[in-house]
């Protein structure tokens, strides 16, 4: 007798994602917008088969596009059987479309038929997403690390998760270091709502009563924007600010950057020109082109350092102001951690 299809809400549905894999039914184009981690795509329609089915159920009603898409859907059957039996391990499959309508449950039933138990989302990713949205909203007993462009904020942030702290690295989740150099050495910046997801779900894995470590970010990550309720809490958290001597922080940038096609360092440059100036623009693309890095990297940092302190004086609490010499990332993180539990 085929296995049956289940239909779960939302929180058992992410439960049983911990050990049952996840099929989004969705087309190409919806799951690259956005999905969740770790979901394996088996479109029931590429994006031109859903968007002609689209059209025809507009325009010439719904029996007319279930036979278009079912023309579509036929000769895949016995491929969309196969993928799913190699993804189920223990024949099982939590599977999702949009709404939890006919794609998942026109799936569904496929799968069943191939004795694989499944399990759809009731209300589709549609549901998982306001889900996302809504947890944003709860209280998470955040910690700011700030400090001037340089001054070291991912490595000691790093070294502070390595230390036993729970940590979210806002800049490894968006592909992006926040600046106009930022996307440098960088995959591509997700969606906001892929990063929505992403940022969900390293969320549920920390224990939402001790605190959490992230870095300052302003709202913008590059192309990426922080959801409202998070950054709103993350403005009214206490700060710990890195005060690092301008020197080191000059040395750091420039072994991080130096080995950048001049070409790429140039136009990052020139993206920040209006900020900076004529003459201060001008002055660093030589640096650029002369190969002095350091000397365009300290031109840079008179813009950054304006923005950085007009930013954190708009905070919401005093930040408390950590002074560091040297950069020892992992000695670096003990002195901040120790700073947290005297003063927060």
């Amino acid at each position: 007798m085929p296995a049956k299809n289940k239909a779960i809400d939302i929180e058992t549905f992410l439960s049983k994602s911990q050990h049952t894999p996840i099929i989004d039914v969705r087309s190409p184009s919806e799951f690259k917008r956005g999905h969740l981690p770790g979901a394996i795509n088996i479109p029931i329609f590429n994006d031109d088969e859903r968007a002609a089915v689209g059209t025809t159920y507009v325009q010439k009603g719904r029996d007319l596009a279930v036979e278009q898409g079912l023309g579509y859907v036929g000769p895949k059957l016995v491929q969309f059987v196969k993928m799913a039996k190699e993804k189920a391990p223990n024949n099982e499959l939590l599977v999702h479309c949009w709404r939890g309508g006919m794609r998942s449950a026109s799936m569904a039933w496929l799968f069943n038929t191939a004795d694989i138990t499944t399990y759809t989302l009731v209300g589709g990713y549609k549901a998982y997403r306001n889900y996302v949205l809504k947890s944003f909203e709860q209280h998470y007993k955040f910690v700011i690390l700030g400090g001037m462009t340089g001054s070291g904020k991912t490595a000691i942030l790093n070294e502070i998760g390595n230390q036993g702290e729970q940590v979210i690295d806002l800049e490894g989740i968006a592909h992006h270091k926040g600046s106009a150099f930022g996307a440098l050495g960088q995959q591509p910046q997700p969606t906001t709502e892929h990063f929505e997801n992403i940022l969900f779900t390293q969320l549920c894995k920390l224990d939402a009563t001790r605190r959490i470590w992230l870095e300052d970010e302003s709202k913008a990550i590059g192309s990426v924007f922080i959801p409202d309720a998070f950054f709103a809490q993350m403005r009214e958290s206490p700060v710990l600010a890195i005060e690092r001597p301008k020197d080191v922080r000059v040395k750091r940038l420039v072994e991080e950057y130096a080995f950048f096609n001049p070409s790429e360092l140039s136009a990052a440059v020139n993206r920040i020109s209006k900020r900076l100036g004529g003459d201060n623009t001008k002055a660093c693309l030589e640096g650029i082109e002369s190969g002095n890095i350091a000397r365009a990297i300290e031109i840079s940092l008179s813009y950054y350092d304006k923005t950085y302190t007009y930013g954190l004086g708009n905070r919401t609490q005093k930040p408390i102001q950590i002074e560091l010499g040297d950069d020892n990332p992992s000695q670096d993180a003990a002195t901040v951690i120790s700073k947290a539990e005297s003063l927060i």
